[in-house]
């Protein structure tokens, strides 16, 4: 298919075939309607991880056991909710592939919410005893197998929707909205535990941000009914009587290609989940700091974190996807043991340590803006919701979901505060072969039906 031929799919959004008239309220609803989804996904996730040591206290906690074996506890329970993600996205994006991105994405989003909102109803370990955490593993479960639906659903929606040559700012706003997700889950965080004293914030307020899902959730749904099916989808089902355009790739194939997107994304989900998810209970389990201290740290990476973003995405619509990724990367190895040093330090003034987080979070970033359009020109519609979805996916559930246990308990074994360092700069320098292998003319080229 030809880059022409793209463009006027892109620009068809309202359903009328080669029509530019309804593009942009099209394009903007698939915008709105994509993120919405995301930004509840990463709130959600991010609250937990705030408050990851309450958590930790109210289900966790039997007597006798300590703070540190909790936390672990409850960081594995994070963990396992990240393994199913790929589950979803193999589920999820092969209805998705099948039958649409629009009623797919709408199914995700229910059960995302419902299983959301129930972790702020279940009874801690002090009333149920060891059924606590069973059940809150099963609700993390559900949320990681819709969770792991939205990311593929998403990020297709947007990028099949984009106009031509900005396919890396559409993509973006998937970035950009798990930023404001976390932004939000960490401001929310901040602001219960200045309201409230730590007794009403251990017992009951920590249970607001999961409700909060219910009003979120509804909102997403509706404007999930309100979209239309992207112009891509359309195209690939209305051709199914010519196989040389519907039919999927070989799976041989499209298993290399979620393998490479695995390797371009390891060190975003790395970095990404070590500075801005992890460091709250780092900040305060190992260098003693206090929870809204921690949670303050926390707003100011995310910050630099979601002010890179869009900006990155742009770029990389001008200059490349590999270029921008592989400078965020060379960025994150370089940076990784200066800035937590400066964290470290007690001499360091709080614009110092303000700034290393900062800096930390806007590499994270320029990893951040182009990894969606990335991944969408890697596979062909027919199994572009699939693919990306679980390459996304498996790159998560292996270097972010278990980046809060692996540093916990390396740190708990070795006494060295320098772990989170190390894990970031590990795997930064692994991915980086694969981001080199990125052709530099990806973001000119149509996206493959």
């Amino acid at each position: 298919m030809t880059a022409t031929a793209e463009a006027r799919g892109g620009e068809s959004g309202d359903g009328e075939a080669g029509s530019g008239k309804g593009a942009p309220p099209a394009s903007r609803r698939a915008l709105v309607a994509g993120s919405v989804g995301n930004f509840i996904e990463w709130y959600e996730f991010g609250v937990y991880g705030y408050f990851a040591t309450i958590i930790a206290a109210r289900f966790f906690t039997p007597e006798g056991a300590s703070d540190v074996e909790a936390l672990v506890k409850t960081y594995a329970s994070f963990a396992l909710a990240f393994f199913f993600r790929p589950v979803g996205a193999a589920l999820f994006g092969r209805i998705g592939d099948r039958i649409g991105r629009r009623p797919t994405l709408i199914l995700v989003v229910s059960l995302m919410t419902a299983a959301t909102a129930a972790i702020g109803l279940l009874p801690t370990y002090a009333t149920v005893g060891a059924a606590a955490p069973w059940l809150l593993t099963l609700a993390r479960v559900l949320q990681g197998l819709s969770a792991g639906g939205e990311f593929g659903g998403a990020v297709s929606v947007m990028t099949e929707f984009a106009p031509p040559g900005r396919r890396g700012l559409y993509g973006a706003w998937q970035s950009f909205t798990v930023a404001l997700g976390l932004l939000a889950g960490a401001g929310l965080a901040a602001l219960l535990a200045t309201v409230l004293d730590e007794a009403d914030l251990e017992g009951w307020g920590w249970r607001l941000p999961f409700l909060l899902a219910v009003p979120m959730g509804l909102a997403a749904l509706w404007l999930r009914l309100r979209l239309e099916e992207t112009p891509s989808f359309r195209r690939a089902s209305g051709a199914k009587s010519a196989p040389a355009v519907a039919c999927p790739p070989p799976a041989t194939a499209t298993w290399r290609a979620i393998g490479l997107g695995i390797g371009r994304l390891m060190g975003w989900s790395a970095a990404g989940y070590t500075f801005l998810v992890v460091m709250p209970s780092y900040l305060q389990s190992t260098l003693g700091a206090s929870f809204q201290q921690a949670l303050l740290a926390t707003v100011v990476a995310n910050a630099g974190f979601a002010l890179a973003i869009l900006p990155a995405g742009a770029l990389s619509d001008r200059i490349g996807r590999r270029a921008v990724m592989v400078a965020g990367t060379v960025a994150l190895i370089v940076l990784a043991f200066p800035l937590l040093g400066l964290l470290q330090d007690p001499d360091a003034s709080r614009a110092a340590r303000a700034a290393a987080v900062f800096a930390a979070g806007a590499a994270v970033g320029l990893l951040a803006g182009p990894g969606p359009a990335m991944l969408a020109e890697m596979f062909p519609t027919t199994v572009r919701y699939t693919g990306l979805g679980l390459a996304y996916s498996l790159s998560n559930a292996v270097f972010s979901g278990s980046a809060g246990l692996i540093i916990t308990e390396l740190i708990k074994r070795t006494g060295d505060a320098d772990i989170p360092a190390v894990y970031v700069v590990a795997v930064c320098a692994a991915g980086l072969p694969a981001l080199l292998a990125l052709r530099g003319d990806d973001h000119r080229r149509a996206l493959r039906d």
